[in-house]
């Protein structure tokens, strides 16, 4: 459904470090920046971008929004939120752990990134 997610960021290089840990700890390989000073992550289901913004304002998360990544398992998860507490991230919502819903057993992780986006790791329980 989706060819792309970007997120703003008012240190760009303050967010690479972030994210190359917490999408190290789920296999994947660091950033890529371009000659614009975005940083992007490829995969084979999308890519993941950061920027400043565009319009020279300064970055701001979005209140109700949130930026999931699948974890392959609560441990991945696990290992995602501690790569970003130990990397400028800091912890919101519930501590990390099964939460049960209409659409099932979801194993949860949540962060703020060093801009205040609010992201998740996300493992389906089967």
């Amino acid at each position: 459904m989706f060819s792309h997610i970007m997120i703003g960021a008012n240190d760009v290089q303050e967010s690479k470090k972030f994210y190359d840990a917490v999408l190290g700890a789920m296999g994947h390989e660091p950033g890529v920046m371009d000659e614009r000073g975005r940083c992007f992550y490829f995969t084979a289901s999308g890519v993941f971008a950061i920027t400043k913004p565009i319009d020279g304002e300064p970055a701001s998360h979005g209140n109700g929004s949130t930026v999931g990544f699948a974890a392959k398992t609560p441990e991945e998860a696990q290992a995602w939120h501690a790569a970003g507490l130990a990397n400028g991230g800091t912890t919101c919502e519930e501590p990390p752990g099964v939460r049960e819903g209409a659409i099932g057993k979801l194993f949860l992780a949540y962060l703020r990134d060093p801009s205040g986006n609010k992201i998740c790791a996300l493992h389906r329980v089967a």
